[in-house]
């Protein structure tokens, strides 16, 4: 199955799991805690480790799961999720492109993260790294549905078919509702819909449509 997926999204799915692999094995030591993405401003965790924001977590917090059980249901959905939307998209779009736009992805995520996680850490909040790349997948659903807005998709809890205009629409809105809600502590809402916030810009740079660009003007019709 590897040898049929392109190139990046196979890498980046080989690139998780054996993260998460060390993360397991070396579960009980503080290995990976520079890696994780830590609010501004954060000087210690609860634990007493020295633990805060360096530029390189924007990155490397994308490639780190919970190793709490070694059947991780985080990783398997985001990888599960990665190669059903990322594959198409890097097929589409090529490898360059398609790489450039999940790393916008995952660094625009985090980067809504450090937003949130400084008002929360400002307002008394505690101090929490972020870890995932699930804000690179929701910007890969994102792209999915725009590029393939007719496109019939099956959701697996519940599993229900629904095109995938319609998913992202119902994720958007889950996760915008449950961010603002606070109805599901401990899953960074607001870093899924930086993914998608980031991915939908990038993607209208790259059509040259606002706010990067001015709206072409419609084509005229001919009357036969």
């Amino acid at each position: 199955m590897l040898s049929r997926l392109p190139p990046v999204t196979r890498a980046l799915l080989i690139a998780n799991v054996i993260a998460f692999l060390l993360q397991w094995f070396l579960r009980n030591t503080n290995v990976f805690d520079p890696f994780a993405l830590w609010p501004i401003g954060a000087g210690s965790d609860p634990y007493g480790n020295a633990s805060q924001f360096m530029p390189w977590q924007l990155v490397t917090y994308a490639f780190l799961h919970d190793p709490s059980n070694l059947i991780s249901i985080h990783l398997l959905f985001n990888m599960l999720a990665l190669v059903m939307f990322g594959a198409p998209l890097e097929y589409t779009w090529g490898t360059r492109r398609y790489a450039t736009y999940y790393f916008v992805c995952i660094v625009g995520a985090g980067l809504c993260q450090l937003v949130v996680g400084y008002i929360q850490l400002s307002q008394g909040g505690p101090v929490v790294p972020v870890i995932g790349a699930s804000g690179g997948v929701f910007g890969l659903l994102l792209a999915y549905g725009m590029l393939f807005p007719n496109q019939r998709v099956m959701l697996l809890i519940p599993p229900i078919p629904m095109k995938a205009r319609t998913l992202v629409i119902v994720y958007g809105a889950i996760e915008l509702f449950l961010g603002v809600s606070g109805a599901q502590p401990g899953v960074a809402h607001f870093a899924h819909l930086g993914g998608m916030l980031f991915g939908w810009l990038l993607i209208r740079y790259w059509r040259g449509q606002p706010p990067f660009g001015k709206p072409k003007p419609p084509r005229p019709r001919i009357v036969r």
